[in-house]
């Protein structure tokens, strides 16, 4: 493994200092090199005091292609790739179960 690729590997820590890692789950793999990942935030409401789930959707940039619906992956910050796209995929966490 190259210095490059250990660096990806350790996932917000590289040369250009901390950025902000994020898990999510793909919803669309349908654009090229793109994909919409949503996220699942779990805050506590604050007149009622119950848990409420809070989504938000990024797209971000899939180089090779490798992402599939259903995927869990790692999000990290990267620089504007286009005018919505600002994260980047940085690796599979799991692959998504096959559908009968």
């Amino acid at each position: 493994m190259t210095t490059t690729e250990e660096n990806q590997a350790k996932g917000a820590e590289d040369s250009r200092g901390n950025r902000r890692v994020i898990q999510g789950v793909v919803t669309s793999a349908a654009m090229d090199k793109t994909v919409v990942v949503t996220v699942i935030r779990r805050i506590r409401d604050k007149h009622f005091h119950k848990f409420v789930n809070r989504k938000v959707k990024y797209r971000a940039h899939d180089e090779n292609n490798n992402c599939n619906n259903g995927d869990v992956v790692e999000l990290i910050a990267s620089r504007p790739y286009s005018k919505t796209k600002r994260w980047r995929v940085v690796r599979t966490i799991e692959k998504a179960r096959e559908q009968l």
